[in-house]
């Protein structure tokens, strides 16, 4: 697991400005901060992967350089993701993408316990690429492993990484568990899930922030 707050950086003071709830009030801000977060995270991810090293032809002879050896699939879901998948495709900018639309759906308990509902999914081929799956609140984790799974039916990837920008310790310990290949890359854990399973601090809806209540 990777943790952007782990060292102090200028991604602090990002992550600061998407909490303050009176910045929040700028929505081109707010979404402009979850693109940066995006942006240094994929760079940090980028470190992993495995590359290939060639010739490239410049006006005064020969350079070697490195290019990613496994193409990269973005998969992101709908709609608070948009502005953190933005920061990646910036970064990873010859990627593909997938998109899918999931959601809290009805309570099925007294305990506040809900269905993750899942109405829209459209992927490329995933055998053998590296599989980014980028929402920006990882708070159960449920709803991130209903969608990898969903994706899996357009293949294997050869490597599975999941990316948020604020995390909830439970979400953590629920993904190492159930999907302890993939490895998480995330700008800061938080204290807790409140009793409606929301991140405590956090910053609030991240997608209605973005682009307006629904």
């Amino acid at each position: 697991m990777f943790l952007l707050s782990q060292k102090p950086s200028i991604a602090d003071h990002y992550l600061a400005e998407l909490r303050d709830v009176n910045l929040q009030k700028d929505r081109m801000r707010f979404r402009r901060n979850l693109e940066r977060i995006g942006e240094l995270l994929a760079y940090e991810l980028s470190k992993t992967l495995t590359f290939k090293t060639e010739k490239v032809e410049t006006p005064l002879g020969q350079a070697s350089s490195r290019s990613l050896l496994q193409p990269v699939v973005l998969a992101t879901i709908l709609r608070a993701g948009l502005p953190l998948h933005e920061g990646f495709l910036n970064m990873f900018d010859k990627a593909d993408n997938a998109f899918i639309g999931a959601y809290r759906g009805h309570h099925i308990n007294a305990e506040e316990e809900f269905e993750v509902e899942m109405d829209y999914i459209t992927s490329p081929d995933l055998t053998g690429k590296i599989l980014i799956l980028i929402d920006p609140m990882l708070a159960t984790g449920r709803s991130m492993e209903k969608v990898y799974h969903a994706l899996l039916r357009f293949g294997i990837p050869a490597q599975t990484h999941i990316a948020s920008v604020i995390a909830s310790p439970e979400g953590v310990e629920y993904l190492q568990k159930r999907i302890p290949h993939c490895r998480l890359w995330l700008g800061a854990i938080d204290q807790k899930l409140n009793e409606h399973w929301y991140i405590v601090p956090g910053l609030g809806d991240a997608g209605d922030l973005s682009y307006g209540e629904k």
